[in-house]
Parts: structure tokens; sequence; C-alpha cells
């Protein structure tokens, strides 16, 4: 079984500018390279998982967000850097076009995501981490069982509380390596 480092997109991996779905509009996390090559290079696979309901609010289509994901895994590559997979739920419960409008299992905070991830690539998610901006993250994460659970401070509000479901608060996806990967070694 392998184990994964599960990243959010928005506010994770890139500046969250608000739906995204342009290559040119599409700006990464300083230093959002190195930290994932960092994790690779200790055996991490990584697994985008993301919540997309522009697709189901119409801003933009499901070949809008996919053409951006192959841009997006592509300049991974370019530094290193396999993406395993990315993970996407279109759905809102409340703000979406008639396809799209319901509850569903992969919206975060539900861990459908992530349980499609783990049973698909043969997850050990007692190994793995999930790395997200707001509580929905942690909470997928903390309902699949990722054992371990890390809060990036995006310019994201939240309230205090939610920096209890996480095991490390850090201001960027940046400083990662040093927290978990140095505990792994100690």
């Amino acid at each position: 079984m392998s184990k994964v480092l599960f990243l959010d997109r928005d506010g994770v991996v890139n500046i969250d500018h608000g739906y995204v779905y342009k290559p040119d509009d599409f700006e990464f996390v300083p230093g959002v390279f190195t930290a994932c090559k960092k994790f690779t290079d200790a055996g991490y696979e990584i697994i985008i998982v993301t919540n997309q309901s522009g697709i189901g609010r119409g801003y933009y289509s499901e070949q809008d967000f996919h053409h951006l994901s192959e841009w997006m895994k592509n300049e991974f590559l370019k530094h290193g850097v396999h993406i395993l997979d990315v993970y996407f739920c279109p759905h809102h419960p409340s703000k979406a076009l008639p396809a799209y409008l319901q509850e569903c299992e992969c919206r975060k905070p539900a861990p459908g995501m992530l349980l499609q991830a783990i049973e698909e690539h043969h997850i050990d998610p007692a190994q793995s981490i999930m790395v997200g901006d707001k509580l929905g993250d942690l909470l997928a994460g903390e309902r699949a069982n990722v054992a371990t659970r890390v809060l990036v401070r995006s310019g994201q509000n939240y309230a205090e509380s939610t920096e209890q479901h996480a095991h490390y608060v850090c201001d960027s996806l940046a400083e990662l390596p040093n927290l978990i990967l140095h505990l792994q070694q100690v």
C-alpha cells in the first residue's frame, strides 16, 4: 500500500483567486514544487482532491477543468513531480445548475474523493497526509481516516476551532516538509 500526500488545490497548490479555470489565471503558491518534490523523494505519491462548484454553477465546464488539470500536472512534471491523480467534485447542494444540484458523497467535507482514491490506488490512510485550507478539507481527511491533517493558512477566514482538526498548522505548503519529514526521520 502506498502513502499519499492529499492536497486541496485552491489555496494550497495555487493562490485562490476564485473559480480559476484558465492556465493564465493559475498562480502557483511559492515553494509548492520544492515541497512536493521533497515528499515524492520521501516515498509519497501526490493526489489533488478539490471541490469545483464553479462547474456546477456554470462558470466553466468539466472540459475546462480537465484542460487546466492536465496543464497543472505538466507544470509539476517540469519540476520532477508526478501527480498521481486529480479528483474533483462539481456538485453544490444549493447553488448549482440542475445537473449538479445535489448533496453528494464527494464534496468535502464528505470523504468520497479520498475514499475513492484510497480504493483505486491502494493507499494506506494510516501513512497518508491531508493538506487543506478549510475546515471541510480537514473533516474529509478525518472521515477518510487519513492519519495526518494539515491546515494551511492561505488567507481564508476560519473559526479558531478549525485548528483543533489539524495536527499541524502552517502558513504555506512550502513549510510542510520541514514540519513532517523532519519528524519522520527522528
